[in-house]
């Protein structure tokens, strides 16, 4: 990406471009795409409460999650939202929940927040191609009200072997929720942002910051979040050394 390039991304997030003392951020290398929404290939898995996804290739676990009642909101979903990106990519991206476009298309982040998150790849050199993006639970909460414990517990295995199956050098969690969820702690995002963490189950760091939504409403934290994503970077390319 060239320098105006960043420049017009950071202009989107309100931000002013600074140059970072040390290593550049590396380019993505070759995208190979999973688009989100896909039915999945047939992969003769039984799907239903007990199936346990540890195992499962992506093409099972895509039709495993395809075809899940393990909650309630199976009844009401339209579909499920798998991921969408790179299914070798460097970086997970784990938010909260589908919402109401989300679950009419079946692809995470995609409306305004979704056009700030990929602004704010964009600012650090990746893109929605270059990254895997995924959420905590794979159907929609109905009203977009926040996932209740049965929820998420009943969704956890499907992220957990996404996050095995990516074996992702950084796992970057935005929003309150994503973060709890993932760090399995009930501590505040203000305790959680500023430090790396690591997942509990996978030697992956992770690193907090906000949901693209809060920002859209406080768009004065922009300028945190980009002291989260500059974070992000340094600890994705030490783990890379």
């Amino acid at each position: 990406m060239s320098a105006a390039e960043r420049d017009a991304w950071l202009a989107a997030l309100g931000l002013v471009r600074w140059e970072r003392r040390g290593a550049a951020v590396s380019p993505a290398g070759e995208i190979e795409r999973v688009a989100g929404g896909e039915a999945g290939m047939a992969t003769g898995v039984e799907v239903g409460r007990d199936v346990d996804p540890a195992g499962m290739d992506w093409a099972a676990l895509r039709a495993c999650v395809a075809d899940c009642t393990r909650c309630g909101l199976h009844r009401s979903r339209t579909q499920t939202v798998f991921g969408v990106g790179n299914p070798t990519a460097d970086w997970l991206i784990v938010g909260e929940a589908p919402g109401a476009e989300e679950d009419r298309r079946g692809e995470p982040f995609v409306g305004r927040a979704g056009r700030l998150l990929d602004a704010m790849l964009a600012a650090i050199g990746h893109s929605r191609e270059s990254v895997f993006i995924a959420n905590v639970l794979k159907c929609r909460p109905p009203d977009n009200r926040d996932p209740s414990a049965e929820e998420a517990s009943a969704c956890r295995a499907y992220l957990d072997r996404q996050v095995g199956l990516l074996a992702p050098r950084l796992i970057l969690a935005v929003g309150r929720i994503a973060a709890q969820q993932l760090l399995e702690t009930a501590a505040p995002l203000g305790r959680l942002r500023g430090k790396v963490h690591r997942h509990p189950r996978h030697d992956v760091p992770v690193v907090v910051t906000y949901h693209p939504a809060y920002l859209l409403r406080s768009p004065a934290d922009k300028a945190r979040a980009w002291e989260d994503l500059l974070l992000a970077v340094r600890t994705a390319a030490g783990a890379s050394s």
